[in-house]
Parts: structure tokens; sequence; C-alpha cells
């Protein structure tokens, strides 16, 4: 990692590397259990069709999104691995959840277009990070808000495309609510980051016409 990459994380407590450099820690556990139930969603809805045990693994993958951060930050045990790790799983579960409800046309195709467009401009700004020695930027809470609401959603759009009762059209009035905020805040983070990354970027270009 780059002395740049570097400075951007934070080191473990009274300032010891190996701290943040750690890999088996229950934070880090919490997001590779999260990682596994994003083939176990797409197995669910998409093969056997079981949406009742998939709105499960939904709601505990999108739930439990907070649990491996505060956990790290109570137990002292942040580490790289987690930091990337988390996102990680968040984008996953989006992406997967978008495709497959896509897919079987819960929600339309605009929608997924939407996200997907939002996450091609942040590779790209990463793209441009990584070429002048800087990884990625901190997660900010507009994003996290942004990830919370999107998770919330779906397994709200799921219940509403599952059943046929009166109830399905309140979730689905819940889950559009949440999911139309969580696109328009995912966007916002998404301008946020390439603002970020166009400062570094210009701030790297002085340093070497300096």
């Amino acid at each position: 990692m780059s002395r740049r990459a570097r400075a951007e994380h934070p080191r473990g407590p009274g300032g010891d590397d190996s701290a943040v450099d750690r890999v088996l820690t229950l934070p880090n556990l919490i997001s590779f259990v999260r990682l596994l139930g994003v083939p176990l969603f797409l197995w669910l809805f998409l093969v056997v069709e079981a949406d009742v045990a998939a709105i499960v693994v939904l709601a505990i993958g999108g739930t439990s999104d907070w649990v491996d951060g505060w956990i790290a930050r109570r137990l002292g045990q942040v580490s790289r691995l987690g930091e990337l790790l988390d996102p990680l799983a968040d984008r996953l579960y989006i992406l997967a959840t978008l495709l497959a409800f896509t897919a079987r046309e819960v929600v339309p195709w605009q929608f997924t277009a939407a996200l997907l467009a939002r996450e091609a401009l942040l590779l790209g700004s990463l793209a441009v990070l990584r070429r002048h020695g800087y990884g990625p930027p901190p997660v900010h809470y507009v994003g996290k808000t942004a990830t919370f609401l999107l998770l919330a959603a779906f397994p709200v759009l799921l219940v509403a495309a599952a059943t046929t009762s009166v109830a399905a059209t309140t979730a689905a009035a819940i889950g559009w609510g949440l999911a139309w905020w969580g696109l328009v805040l995912y966007w916002v983070a998404g301008a946020m980051y390439v603002v970020q990354a166009a400062r570094l970027v210009r701030a790297a270009r002085r340093g070497v016409a300096a």
C-alpha cells in the first residue's frame, strides 16, 4: 500500500499499525457471513423461488449492515480488511438484489440502470485515485444512509410483490419511498466522492509540479 493510501486509514490504539492489519476479528467474521448471504439470496430468489426465505436473508443482511462497524469501534478492532469488506458487502447486496429483482420484474430496469450508473461513476473515480497513489476514500455518512435505505427498501418491495393483500399496497408505498430516497442519496454520496477524488488529484498534481 502506498504512503498516501496508508495515511487515509486509521491506526490502532496507541498508533499501532498491527491493529489495523488484523484479519481474524469478530467484525470481519460478520462481514464474511454477510458476503455469504449474497449467493444464498440469489439461490433462494431465482432458483427455488423461496420468496419468504429470501426476504429473511435480505432483512438480516440489511439490518446487520451497521453491526460490524459498531462492534469494530466498540472493541477497538478496526482493520483495513474490515474497511474494505463492509462497503463490498453492501454493494454486492445492492447489485445482486437489483439484478434479481429486475429479472423477476420486482423493480423496473430504469431504477436498476440509475443505480448501476452511479456505481460506474464511482469505479471510474477509484481508478483515477489509484493512478495517483490513493486508496478508496473513507465511507461518508450520506453513503451509509443511502445504503441503509436501499437495503431496508428491498425486503419491503419483495413483500409487496409476493403478496396480493391490501397490505401489499402499503408495503409498496413504504418500499418505494425508501428506495427513491436511497437512490437520491446514493447519487449525492457519489457526487461527494467525485469531488473528494478531484481535490486529491489536484493536490497530487500540484505536488508533482512543485
